[in-house]
């Protein structure tokens, strides 16, 4: 059992079951899996509602704020968090002048320090000088002023050494019981953004972390909140991987694509050079308010896409005056007309562990640089690509040991590959799945269970080179 004893502020979490988080697992042990006690609406009606709200105000608001780089000193004291005037009031007033819809605010950011009564660690905001609860407060002013309530929590959690090669269960028991307490307090959730997990700087994977844990306990809690990942972006743009939304954070030089893009997007920017408050914020120039209207928010809320651009509390609690001067400017420049565009139906999330990736590859005769490791080392910018030569090419998968199955992905890099075969190997022998042509660079695949120990894509004799950037392998629950 997780005590409280012994524990030092820099040591890890001392978890304390919260009376929220035991009601929560017991409700989902008398409900059973895939029932919860609100009504879940369908997940096309709650991508439409986000990309309706157009326009929100990204709330960076935490420990960093009291340093000089966003990501402080792991062991910053608790102590330096003391914002002396605070007025989460203000920070919905300034919303609303720019015709906002909502807030989210960084609840946990990678630092690991939590401005939430958590009951999962001592290294949070009621051992502060402040002893607010922030999350409480932004919430209480974002709903009085009208404004829906959006939350951000990362994974990467330094000040608790939950980062790659270090995380362990009682890690995954601390980000449960954390996702746990924000779901049960805190009024209803629209939208949960999850930072730190499956980048290349984070690097905890969505292994290390079971993704599809999290965001069913996310679920199971609220039904409704949709759920996003800050760090999808090197998952194809045409469908929905580990997310209900696809996220672009603009300053890292990501971009929704304007012309084409067809699924529920987030695109997200700071109005200073970076997300947390620094110093010279007060007297450096923001973005200009023009800008951020014709050339953002209009063009991207018309590509399915809600904008939502980051104004930093200062560490008095407070927005600065030039930037609440570029809010209200905004709001002068801008307000929400019209109908946003309708979206169609996507193809559920892919939220599962890929089986596949890193298995043992095999194929017929490829080109030298991209043989049959490319098509499933979890990278969708390499490939495997066949000879032209060869007649009847063919990419397989080995699973090691037979094992059950429902979904196959299998995303391929350019058009035109559109002809193929899928088969898996049990009892002995290949058995075909029913597949016909399919136009899409990502092919989804959903069936019932099926167990095997194999995997191959055979392409027709039709002249053409085909081509894999990966094959994902799921075990879906459902």
């Amino acid at each position: 059992m997780l005590t409280s004893t012994n524990c030092r502020p820099s040591a890890f979490p001392c978890i304390r079951w919260s009376t929220a988080f035991v009601r929560a697992w017991v409700l989902l042990l008398l409900l059973g899996p895939g029932l919860s006690l609100a009504e879940q609406k369908p997940l096309v009606q709650l991508q439409q509602e986000f990309i309706d709200l157009r326009f929100g105000l990204f709330i960076h608001f935490n420990i960093p704020t009291f340093s000089t780089d966003d990501w402080p000193d792991p062991q910053m004291p608790a102590a330096a968090f003391n914002p002396t005037q605070l007025n989460c009031h203000q920070w919905a007033e300034a919303a609303k002048s720019a015709h906002m819809t909502y807030g989210c605010l960084t609840a946990k950011h990678h630092s690991g320090f939590c401005i939430w009564d958590t009951k999962s660690t001592d290294y949070n905001v009621m051992n502060s000088p402040l002893k607010r609860d922030v999350v409480k407060e932004y919430a209480d002013a974002f709903r009085a002023a009208g404004l829906k309530v959006m939350m951000y929590y990362s994974i990467l959690d330094t000040h608790h050494d939950l980062r790659r090669g270090h995380v362990t269960a009682r890690h995954i028991a601390l980000v449960k019981q954390q996702i746990t307490e924000l779901f049960s307090n805190y009024g209803e959730i629209t939208a949960l953004f999850i930072d730190g997990w499956e980048s290349s700087w984070a690097r905890i994977s969505y292994d290390e972390i079971p993704f599809e844990d999290v965001y069913r306990l996310i679920k199971s809690l609220q039904p409704n909140c949709l759920v996003m990942d800050l760090n999808a972006s090197k998952y194809p743009p045409t469908a929905l991987f580990y997310g209900d939304i696809k996220s672009y954070e603009q300053n890292a030089g990501e971009s929704v694509d304007r012309e084409s893009n067809r699924l529920a997007s987030m695109a997200c920017l700071p109005v200073n050079k970076q997300w947390f408050w620094k110093e010279d914020y007060p007297s450096s120039p923001v973005k200009r308010a023009k800008t951020i209207v014709e050339s953002n928010l209009i063009p991207l809320n018309r590509a399915y896409c809600n904008f939502i651009l980051n104004v930093a509390p200062n560490r008095q609690g407070l927005i600065d005056d030039n930037a609440l001067a570029l809010l209200k400017e905004i709001g002068g420049r801008w307000k929400p007309e019209g109908e946003m565009p309708v979206l169609e139906a996507p193809e559920p999330p892919i939220i599962s562990a890929n089986i596949a990736k890193f298995k043992p590859a095999s194929s017929s005769w490829s080109w030298d640089t991209q043989i049959s490791d490319f098509g499933n080392d979890d990278d969708f910018k390499s490939s495997w690509e066949s000879n032209i030569h060869v007649k009847e090419p063919w990419y397989a998968v080995d699973l090691v040991t037979e094992q059950p199955f429902n979904l196959i992905v299998l995303t391929v890099p350019r058009k035109g590959i559109r002809e193929y075969r899928l088969q898996y190997f049990a009892e002995g022998t290949w058995k075909d799945f029913p597949t016909g042509p399919n136009d899409k660079l990502v092919k989804i695949h959903r069936f019932d269970r099926v167990w095997g120990s194999r995997v191959k894509v055979l392409f027709p004799d039709n002249g053409l080179q085909p081509a894999i950037s990966e094959l994902g392998v799921y075990h879906e629950r459902r």
